[in-house]
């Protein structure tokens, strides 16, 4: 550029001295008409040249840089575009939810406390269900095939979750999960996760804007765990079939209480686009030492999870879960605290199954209904204890409207009932065989992915 300017710079001095030079020479002389005329002609063509030669100099986006040296007096610059959140974030994506909701039950419980909805336990009054922050990044073999995914949570349903968790309070009172990902490069990608994970058992899962009711069922909170910690191995071997394996800890536990593990085995097959099939299988030992009668090792808790799901078409989709566990034991009788179980009952079972409805009028109105039957014949999931069984069943209706792209609302009735005195009226607990409770839900979600 400085080249260019000096180039420039000489051509118009050399035409300033011929022009002077011409009028000194007039000056000096009195010239014919016909030296005048050569003189016009001769200084014509000298302009010629000199334009020649600066549009020979000028290069291809001469019109702009010339535009840009005139109106600032430098060369313009690009400007830089403003950094986003998902460029900071790289391949890290933020999402998470606030889910709060007023509940009513009919029967006035004096505890304001709601029997079978731990999520949600709170009645005639305004409660906070969960607020949840995540934090993935999935592995990828085009870039890093390593990942991570982190879920921190905070309310009723942490509370939940994580209350009998052997390890206690603290930071993993908030943390739903929390492990790491490989992506190994065995046929189409082996996923390895170690940590703390949900459960790959049931039909619903613990954030309540996943599941097609507000409240979670009967073979949520009774028939099958929360979480798991561990490792899991997923292969995925086209569109119709993938096979998962878990060796845990056990169930809801980050400290195990014995020293054996938990194995299972998650077979997913869809042999249709309409229809999903998914079957799990979870076994391992869950007593304590001190209770299990054979010694440590020896009663295994076994646990048969089934859940299809077939939608006919856009609007219209249908669940079925069943489940069934056996294989831990009461300790009838013992030589005195933390000392080995003398006696204990035969090994225990509970089953049960749920049916699902759900209709969509639009993207923004949807009906759901559920319907589940649960046995606990021996009072051990439901923890009334050995001689007090009991058969529990209800009922849920679902009204869903999204208010707005990030808002849910959930309007719920729900009827539960059970064989036996089970539910609380007024200050008398264990009083009634039913329960009506009505509940109000708002779920407010976002994500960093709609910003990409």
């Amino acid at each position: 550029m400085q080249f260019i300017r000096l180039r420039i710079a000489l051509l118009a001095l050399v035409l300033v001295v011929v022009v002077l030079g011409t009028a000194v020479g007039w000056a000096q002389s009195s010239p014919t008409t016909e030296e005048l005329e050569k003189k016009i002609d001769d200084l014509q063509k000298q302009l010629s040249d000199v334009k020649a030669q600066l549009s020979a100099m000028q290069p291809a986006s001469a019109p702009a840089a010339s535009q840009s040296l005139v109106s600032s007096g430098s060369p313009s610059q690009p400007a830089t575009p403003a950094p986003t959140l998902s460029s900071l974030l790289g391949g890290t994506t933020l999402s998470g939810f606030v889910d709060a909701y007023y509940g009513y039950n009919s029967n006035q419980p004096s505890n304001f406390t709601n029997s079978n909805q731990f999520f949600n336990p709170y009645s005639n009054q305004f409660g906070l269900n969960m607020i949840e922050l995540v934090m993935d990044k999935a592995p990828d073999p085009s870039a890093s095939r390593t990942g991570y995914h982190v879920a921190l949570g905070f309310g009723s349903a942490m509370n939940a979750i994580n209350g009998s968790d052997p390890a206690g309070l603290g930071f993993a009172q908030y943390l739903k999960e929390g492990y790491f990902s490989y992506l190994a490069p065995v046929g189409k990608g082996l996923q390895i996760d170690v940590g703390k994970f949900v459960t790959p058992a049931g039909a619903e899962v613990i954030e309540s804007k996943d599941n097609w009711n507000y409240t979670r069922g009967l073979l949520f909170y009774y028939a099958i765990p929360y979480f798991h910690y561990g490792a899991r191995a997923k292969y995925v071997f086209n569109d119709k079939f993938s096979l998962t394996g878990y060796l845990v800890n056990g169930w809801n536990n980050i400290v195990a209480t014995e020293s054996g593990k938990t194995y299972g085995l998650s077979v997913g097959w869809n042999p249709t686009k309409k229809v999903s099939v998914i079957e799990n299988y979870l076994a391992g030992p869950q007593l304590a030492a001190t209770v299990d009668p054979g010694g440590s090792n020896s009663s295994w808790r076994q646990l048969w999870d089934t859940v299809v799901t077939y939608s006919p078409n856009s609007k219209l989709s249908l669940m079925v879960n069943g489940d069934y566990g056996r294989g831990d034991r009461f300790c009838l009788l013992s030589s005195g605290s933390g000392l080995p179980c003398i006696a204990a009952s035969a090994p225990v079972s509970w089953y049960g199954a749920a049916g699902y409805v759900k209709y969509a009028f639009n993207n923004k109105c949807t009906i759901a209904t559920r319907y589940e039957y649960f046995s606990d014949p021996n009072g051990f999931a439901t923890a009334l204890g050995p001689g007090l069984g009991q058969h529990l069943q209800e009922g849920t209706f679902t009204f869903e409207r999204d208010i707005a792209s990030h808002i849910i609302s959930r309007l719920e009735y729900r009827h539960d009932a059970s064989s036996e005195p089970f539910f609380q009226k007024g200050s008398k607990p264990f009083s009634e065989r039913s329960q009506n409770t009505a509940t109000l839900g708002l779920i407010f979600t976002f994500s960093t992915a709609e910003t990409k």
